[in-house]
């Protein structure tokens, strides 16, 4: 019996631990420091008060029950040994035949991390459910302000980032403000509310044509939402951004401006990208180590044109197939075939009724392209009840505009704050 441990519990490592769970002759232990998989492209939509945090995340446990040949543990990875193949955690040390790092991409400031406290990213729940927090919380600030330029800046909102994320989280806020919100409150007017996307280079979306990306452009801007281009931030504070000498005040500021690969363990030494992303061979081990793989948004390999895969779902689903297949293979002595990824296109949403899509030389937008959107997710979701759950949820504020998580969730919590203080003094 081969044991193969599996880091991470994302695309890449799940699909990977479900086809050797069909292995006989595999012993599969994964570790993910959560206990649960995330369905990352919708975290945007938690973000934005649009679904609860349960409604894109399913325990491993249960995903995973059915493999009698699967163990999961929680705990973070911290070194590897390969000359005695071993891999330290910490919630200890295990033995591996094969050993399969699927440990995610965080989002990168560039050298400049002290900015990620005003600007989070968007790769976790909890940060998801952070912004969401900080989103609501500058309309109730609004809302309660008598002065009109602070006003002004808690219904100014900032996005770092022209791709995918960036465009679907202000498609998202404007929707938000312009509909959702609009007849809440009283002393504001949210649909007044100034959403702001920045991009450094010369446009959105750009692995996407310049037709969709031009779509993608005009659909944000009817729903209010500014689109800046050629425009590099240059300091992010408690105040705003700053753009070259230009000052932009602003409560909220989302980061979507890059991502960096997980930070590799300890023990043997790799090949890296500028991106932090680990030059794997075409079977995706490491050189050297053919028992070691690398996979999802950790790996970098390119296809047959030269160009490296995007560090999207679909590549890290494909990839954990890939080598639960040829894992299985290996160890009945096949000789496995390099991985080949089939591009299934790109997606991204842009608010209700409103996407762009791109498949080869097929182009869609508008409404055809956000049919496909919510078809496509809404499949790929992991367990029915959350497919069930998603479509009621997206069918009732498709239908009334309504978003049902408008939850203001603080950080802390004291049950007893005026005893608390008492008791320092």
């Amino acid at each position: 019996m081969k044991k193969i441990v599996i880091i991470g519990g994302g695309f890449a490592g799940l699909n990977a631990a479900k086809g050797l769970g069909n292995c006989e002759d595999a012993e599969v232990l994964l570790i993910d420091r959560s206990n649960y998989h995330l369905f990352q492209p919708l975290l945007y939509q938690v973000a934005m008060a649009g679904l609860s945090p349960a409604e894109i995340a399913v325990p491993l446990r249960s995903i995973l029950s059915r493999y009698k040949n699967i163990r999961i543990l929680q705990g973070e990875a911290l070194g590897v040994n390969p000359d005695e193949k071993y891999v330290t955690t910490t919630i200890g040390r295990f033995d591996y035949d094969y050993l399969i790092l699927a440990c995610g991409a965080f989002h990168t400031y560039f050298g400049n991390e002290q900015w990620e406290p005003h600007a989070p990213g968007l790769k976790t729940l909890e940060q998801a459910t952070e912004i969401r927090r900080r989103v609501l919380s500058a309309f109730e600030q609004a809302e309660a302000e008598p002065d009109t330029e602070i006003m002004s800046r808690h219904l100014t909102f900032i996005i770092v980032g022209g791709g995918p994320t960036g465009v679907e989280l202000a498609g998202a806020l404007g929707e938000l403000s312009r509909h959702t919100l609009a007849k809440d409150f009283k002393n504001i007017d949210p649909t007044l509310a100034r959403v702001i996307l920045i991009e450094a280079g010369p446009r959105i979306l750009p692995s996407f044509s310049e037709k969709l990306t031009r779509k993608a452009a005009r659909s944000l801007e009817y729903l209010g939402v500014e689109v800046w281009t050629n425009k590099r931030v240059t300091l992010v504070d408690d105040t705003g951004i700053e753009i070259g000498k230009e000052k932009l005040l602003a409560t909220t500021v989302i980061w979507a401006a890059g991502i960096r690969a997980a930070k590799f363990l300890t023990g043997v030494a790799v090949d890296t990208d500028p991106q932090g992303r680990v030059i794997v061979l075409p079977d995706l081990s490491l050189k050297g180590h053919p028992e070691i793989f690398v996979a999802g948004d950790q790996a970098r390999l390119s296809d047959g044109k030269g160009k490296p895969l995007p560090g999207i779902a679909p590549v890290a689903q494909q990839q954990g197939e890939y080598l639960a297949r040829s894992i299985c293979g290996n160890i009945r002595g096949e000789i496995g075939k390099p991985f080949q990824y089939k591009d299934r296109g790109q997606l991204a949403t842009i608010g209700r009724s409103r996407a762009v899509l791109e498949y080869g030389w097929l182009q869609l937008s508008g409404f055809p392209a956000w049919f496909m959107w919510v078809v496509i997710h809404i499949y790929f979701l992991i367990g029915f009840q959350n497919r069930l759950f998603v479509f009621l949820r997206w069918a009732s504020s498709y239908l009334s505009f309504s978003r049902g998580a408008r939850l203001v969730v603080n950080k802390t919590w004291r049950l007893y704050p005026d005893e608390e203080e008492k008791e320092k003094k």
